[in-house]
């Protein structure tokens, strides 16, 4: 079995995301899989109650959370041939499973055209999207060949994430001029919940107006001054000093994230004098969210790679430079 990462593809304006199977079962087999609702129950992320044919309409339901309602639980098909293509609409969303013989075995090849709506489908959430694509894969082809579930642990899914993270650009900052000069903004896609995120970033502090801000709301590319808004659970901001005088400000916000989960926001605002430190703050602010989506899944990185953040820096001033 193939296990490559999934790839990123644009599609009439929608994002696709694309994944690969050579499996060594014939196109009927793996379609009966594929397509059962008794047999995806065992590789699917959700229950799909529907009849075989085009237009019939999809009841998806959730066994951890049997009472969920709404249009997470919808979905209509779109393509039904034998044993070749399947596709339907979850949400705003659209699933396709394409089947070619190969050998003795057949080619799945499986893509998700995202709709590019709200948090749970737009691009930060592909660090969740692609790996949990993977897990389905890899557990549908599992229960073709008998064999046992594949081991998903921790480890496994920061390593996956991490990968999707930088082959789609994922991590990467952004700079918009404002009046009075610059502003430095990151979005990251996060599976825990607001309340585990807050925790871990002020480490079972609860930061005050006035204070100084936690030290993993902070790094060593800036001075910070003191915390200017602190609500827990939602949103820090403080002051960060240039020769010991108030220069910007820095914000982290968290937001729910639908389904489950939080979109973390962190800015940074620079005044038009020290715009040429774009660069570096881009390259530090992505090196510490690197670290800190790393310490949400237990691992603990020390020290701070000087490496990445001079690489990140680089790259971050050729961009300013060519833009």
């Amino acid at each position: 079995m193939d296990r490559q990462l999934g790839t990123l593809e644009t599609v009439d304006g929608r994002r696709v995301l694309r994944f690969e199977r050579r499996l060594a079962h014939p196109p009927e087999k793996v379609w009966r899989v594929v397509t059962d609702p008794a047999e995806m129950t065992h590789w699917f992320p959700a229950v799909m109650r529907t009849d075989p044919a085009v237009g019939a309409t999809i009841r998806f339901t959730f066994p951890d959370d049997p009472d969920f309602d709404g249009p997470f639980t919808k979905g209509r098909v779109l393509e039904y041939d034998p044993p070749k293509v399947y596709a339907f609409t979850w949400h705003d969303s659209v699933l396709r499973f394409e089947l070619a013989p190969d050998g003795a075995g057949c080619l799945l090849v499986f893509t998700y055209t995202m709709s590019d709506e709200g948090t749970w489908d737009d691009r930060p959430a592909m660090a969740r999207t692609a790996p949990g694509w993977d897990v389905c894969l890899d557990t549908l082809a599992t229960r073709l060949d008998g064999a046992p579930d594949p081991q998903v642990d921790r480890a496994w899914i920061l390593d996956r994430a991490e990968r999707y993270v930088e082959a789609f650009g994922l991590g990467e900052g952004t700079t918009h001029p404002t009046p009075d000069g610059h502003l430095v903004r990151f979005e990251r896609d996060l599976t825990q919940p607001p309340h585990e995120v807050w925790a871990a970033l002020t480490e079972g502090t609860e930061p005050t107006s006035g204070q100084a801000p936690p030290p993993r709301a902070t790094h060593g590319y800036l001075t910070p001054g003191p915390v200017t808004e602190a609500s827990p659970g939602s949103a820090l901001e403080y002051t960060w000093l240039d020769d010991d005088a108030p220069a910007g400000r820095v914000r982290f916000e968290l937001r729910h994230q639908d389904p489950i989960g939080t979109r973390l926001v962190v800015a940074q605002t620079l005044p038009s004098h020290l715009a040429d430190r774009r660069a570096t703050v881009l390259a530090a602010w992505q090196t510490h969210l690197e670290l800190f989506f790393a310490a949400l899944h237990g691992d603990i990185r020390c020290p701070w790679p000087t490496e990445r953040t001079d690489h990140l820096e680089r790259v971050y001033r050729t961009r300013l430079t060519a833009s």
